[in-house]
């Protein structure tokens, strides 16, 4: 028993003494704010980020700021332009210090995955513990009503009606779900173009050795001088056969952003449903789906909103639900009841919680703020290449046409080269494309990049041109 007691006394002792020097040090750094310093603008230039974030209780034990402590951060800044808000360094390496980044490589291939901030990465966490905690519990009881609600709140991010919007696995299972899903009859027709992701290109020739259906495929120019030099390409393929016209928001190998509401406005007139690939457009840059005009859209949410794995969305304007077959045979549904479009089975249902968080990031950032900062760095890099010979840009300049993602390649050299070449020397992590007319690499940037990784970039650039 004496044993015992001496065991206890002496791990109490241990803890106290280092909670009282967590607590000198953390007292210690309230106290030492002595170098902020107040600019017109609405913080402290000069002033040490960490200290700021310490002193004004930002901070967790672990050193990550909270949501509500981004969100303090984030209101001290509300009143400067998103324009100008977008090349300030100091406040966008605070943002960059609520992610985790591997110190081997600078990571410019974004597009796959946005990974986690800290933030919403513990919020998944104890999503997953609480799940496991209730077990069949929670996917008995409260599971689809949750999940519905997550759904009305990317439908008012999408600007949409909740009925038109159910959450989904990524965007090749919302689009091959209307693919896959429609009345074909042989002889049909669908338009689309040979830079749209293979995924549903691949189902496109499912359904045509399947059902007989005519697919006829365009392609992009990497550099159009007008919107109508899109919309006539689109235009001249259609026929009185053609049933669906697919099209990229933003063009996932090139960055490209099409004017899809003109083109969806002149296949309506001509009598062909639209089907936008949103993957990398949602939570990117600012617009609403009834903006575009669709009968559908589908998008990927690990992308641009950064949430985990294995969460997406499709969009169905109300009129054309009870058209589209299920994937997974539900029961009995109304006809335009979005849900009879939703039955997956049993999966990770944190996920769908963990959305949720994602959101709040999301908008604690402000769109107009991430647009703003995702364009600057795509143009920060670009502007000092575009003229270097030899360098070839197969994104558009025009700011209408792009945001955050752009494509560069050297002439002469085969992109998985220049790939190989960016990781090895330069310790830059890219993605390679070389087919569909675009030659390069895809360079992706995040909200926590810097304008000196990117720097790095220019100067492999520069070197290789």
């Amino acid at each position: 028993m004496i044993l015992g007691f001496f065991w206890f006394f002496s791990i109490v002792s241990i803890y106290l003494i280092n909670l009282i020097g967590y607590l000198r040090r953390n007292i210690h750094s309230r106290l030492l704010p002595s170098d902020l310093i107040i600019t017109d603008h609405y913080l402290l230039k000069t002033m040490d980020k960490r200290t700021f974030l310490k002193s004004a209780g930002l901070v967790g034990l672990g050193g990550m700021m909270s949501l509500e402590g981004l969100a303090e951060l984030v209101g001290r800044v509300s009143a400067v332009p998103s324009a100008e808000l977008a090349g300030d360094e100091d406040f966008w390496s605070s943002i960059r210090k609520g992610y985790k980044l591997k110190p081997d490589y600078i990571n410019l291939e974004n597009g796959y995955y946005n990974f986690l901030p800290e933030q919403v990465l513990e919020k998944f966490i104890g999503h997953v513990r609480e799940i496991n905690f209730q077990g069949s519990y929670y996917m008995r009881t409260v599971q689809f009503e949750n999940k519905k609600s997550v759904a009305a709140k990317l439908a008012a991010i999408a600007g949409c009606s909740p009925d038109e919007l159910i959450i989904t696995r990524n965007t090749t299972e919302s689009l091959d779900m209307i693919i896959g899903g429609l009345d074909w009859k042989t002889g049909d027709e669908a338009v689309m173009a040979e830079q749209d992701y293979g995924a549903m290109l691949e189902m496109f020739k499912q359904v045509s050795k399947r059902y007989g259906v005519l697919n006829k495929v365009i392609s992009v120019p990497n550099l159009p001088e007008t919107d109508d030099e899109i919309v006539n390409l689109y235009a001249s393929a259609i026929t009185d056969k053609t049933k669906l016209l697919m099209v990229c928001h933003m063009i996932n190998i090139t960055g490209q952003i099409l004017p899809v509401r003109k083109i969806c406005d002149m296949a309506h007139e001509r009598g062909v449903q639209v089907m936008v690939d949103g993957a990398h457009s949602f939570a990117h840059f600012k617009f609403t789906i009834p903006d575009l005009n669709c009968d559908y859209y589908g998008s990927s949410l690990h992308k641009w909103l950064s949430t985990p794995l294995g969460a997406g969305i499709l969009y169905v304007k109300k009129e054309k639900i009870g058209t589209v077959w299920p994937l997974i045979a539900e029961g009995e549904r109304k006809p335009d009841d979005i849900s009879r479009l939703n039955h997956i089975g049993t999966h990770p249902v944190h996920t769908d919680l963990a959305i949720v968080d994602a959101i709040d990031f999301y908008r604690i950032i402000g769109m107009e703020r991430k647009e703003a900062r995702l364009r600057f760095l795509q143009t920060y890099w670009t502007s000092k290449v575009r003229d270097l010979p030899n360098v070839i840009l197969n994104t558009p300049s025009d700011p209408a046409r792009c945001c955050g993602i752009a494509n560069v390649g050297i002439r002469g050299m085969k992109p998985s080269d220049l790939g190989d070449i960016l990781f090895r020397k330069y310790k830059i992590y890219t993605a390679p494309i070389d087919g569909a007319g675009v030659h390069g690499c895809r360079i992706t940037p995040n909200v926590y990049t810097t304008t000196s990784e990117l720097d790095i970039l220019v100067n492999a650039l520069t070197e290789l041109k």
